[in-house]
């Protein structure tokens, strides 16, 4: 099986060296990420990429840890099952 050389995009939450904020967010976009969301006080931003450059995110300089956007949907309140 061959993979495609573009995987589809995933949306992204990072934390990074509050200190080194604008240095490594533009570190990030090199590596391909979409920033979406800043939160430069809280060393925080959120965006999205390739699936594939998830790695690339990974080992930039500054980076502290990656994970992937997810959604959690609950059932209404008067649902049977809480």
């Amino acid at each position: 099986m061959i993979e495609s050389s573009r995987s589809a995009p995933v949306g992204v939450i990072l934390a990074v060296d509050p200190g080194r904020f604008a240095e490594v967010v533009e570190a990030l976009r090199r590596a391909g990420l979409t920033v979406t969301d800043e939160q430069a006080a809280l060393g925080t931003l959120s965006g999205t990429v390739a699936e594939n450059r998830i790695p690339a995110l990974e080992r930039v300089d500054g980076v502290e840890s990656v994970d992937r956007e997810r959604t959690i949907r609950l059932p209404p309140p008067d649902s049977p099952v809480q």
